[in-house]
């Protein structure tokens, strides 16, 4: 059988570090397996889910290198819920409810003064059929719940009723269905909830593995249960830890902190995103991998930690910087055409400068100081300045190489007596204007000595 794994988003929103961890996860189990990974859009709640989102997180998780075997839209799907729902009411195991909120949280708040816990105590199943005729004629519309299997013979005397299973991520794990209301799977107004939808999509779709956030670890009881109620059985289950800002706050799609879509906009790599968002939390040292065969081929959920873990975009830039400093001018090579460099000078330029950008974009300030002059606005120290135009007049004649900067700072330096910082900063500021920056030995070549004569102060 091929691993089967799925990303199913809600399109409410563009989707965050968090819900890239949530994905990442799962594409590099099914690399690791090769498996395959199905894209599946929670987009039943008509009001909030919109195309653009959908379309956002399509292009984001493609920008991040995760590649579905296909695309599901659940609103497309509501035939295969109808049939499940029909054949749960037909065994008995979905029953309606037709208390309000309001109703609802009186008896709450009633069973924990009689210290009871807080769950539905099943009242609906005591109605007869006169009784559900007359609230519906009175405009009542039920809910529906599905009746969990935590009793023996009689649902008002629930025991205790253990659903265990082999986490992929928390290894052993388990939900006492005793502490637990049965849960609502059709609203009032007859739209389904994710707990059932989500369900009935897994098996239709063979799904084999799901691996998503802990805070669904108590839900996997529930819904193991309803698997075995339409006769299948659930597929293997992995709860990784969650991702949190650097404040411990909670990510949101409503918010739009950390979305994936304004870390590239940045001018993040897909690699320092995916590095991050994955080893984040995990036993493994946080460094940028260089591309996604290689992490899943460490790729390990067991190693991740049961606790939160904290996002810091700080990191990002450091992972980003590696990625750069090592990325082949074959690779970057596009994005400078666009920024306008290009020609002989491009892929010189682009080694001479690429240990020094934290962002590919950032090589355009250089570009411009190479062929426009310096930029910055360091000045020169008035004792510096005819220090410099001495220098210049020490310039050796072309053809220039990387040993140029050598033989002219030599010779400089038998002239003026100057040596370390006091010699080679005025000079880096003339070239540049600025007071650090690649190589000097890389960029004078492509100034070449007309160009830097054209500096001379």
């Amino acid at each position: 059988m091929t691993i089967t794994v799925r990303f199913a988003p809600s399109p409410t929103g563009y989707i965050h570090i968090g819900n890239t961890r949530t994905a990442l996860f799962n594409w590099l189990f099914a690399l690791k397996n090769n498996g395959q990974l199905i894209l599946r859009f929670d987009d039943t709640d008509v009001e909030r889910s919109k195309t653009e989102y959908a379309e956002a997180t399509a292009a984001d998780i493609a920008w991040l290198g995760i590649k579905p075997v296909r695309v599901e839209y659940q609103s497309k799907r509501f035939a295969f819920y109808d049939a499940a729902v029909e054949k749960m009411k037909a065994s008995g195991v979905l029953y309606p409810c037709y208390e309000t909120a309001e109703e609802l949280e009186r008896k709450r708040k009633l069973r924990l003064a009689r210290r009871l816990p807080p769950v539905y105590g099943r009242d609906a199943l005591k109605l007869t059929a006169e009784d559900r005729a007359k609230l519906e004629s009175e405009g009542h519309r039920p809910h529906w719940r599905f009746l969990l299997p935590n009793f023996k013979s009689d649902p008002f005397a629930p025991v205790r009723t253990v659903v265990e299973w082999d986490d992929i991520v928390r290894g052993p794990e388990h939900v006492d269905l005793s502490s637990l209301s049965d849960p609502v799977l059709i609203r009032e107004d007859g739209t389904y909830l994710y707990t059932l939808t989500s369900v009935v999509d897994d098996i239709d779709m063979g799904i084999t593995h799901i691996i998503r956030g802990d805070d669904h670890v108590t839900n996997s009881g529930v819904q193991i249960s309803i698997f075995e109620a339409l006769g299948a059985k659930a597929p293997e289950l992995g709860h990784h830890n969650l991702l949190t800002t650097v404040s411990g706050e909670g990510l949101s799609k409503r918010t739009g902190a950390l979305s994936v879509g304004s870390l590239r906009r940045d001018g993040y790599e897909p690699m320092a995103v995916v590095s991050l968002a994955v080893l984040t939390g995990t036993s493994e040292n946080v460094v940028a991998m260089p591309d996604m065969a290689t992490l899943a081929a460490i790729f390990d959920p067991k190693a991740t930690s049961k606790s939160s873990s904290k996002f810091d975009p700080a990191e990002l830039d450091t992972l980003n910087r590696t990625i750069i400093h090592a990325m082949p001018f074959e690779v970057a090579k596009d994005r400078l055409q666009e920024m306008g460099i290009t020609g002989d000078k491009a892929e010189a330029f682009w080694l001479a400068v690429r240990g020094n950008l934290t962002r590919v974009a950032d090589a355009a300030l250089w570009w411009k100081i190479v062929q426009e002059g310096p930029v910055g606005d360091e000045p020169l120290a008035a004792e510096d300045r005819d220090f410099v135009v001495a220098a210049f007049d020490l310039l050796p004649q072309e053809p220039w190489s990387r040993e140029t900067w050598k033989e002219w700072t030599e010779a400089v330096k038998a002239q003026s007596g100057r040596k370390g910082k006091p010699l080679f900063m005025p000079l880096r500021i003339a070239l540049t204007g600025l007071v650090s920056g690649p190589e000097l030995a890389d960029l004078l070549p492509l100034l070449g000595r007309e160009g830097t004569l054209a500096r001379r102060p």
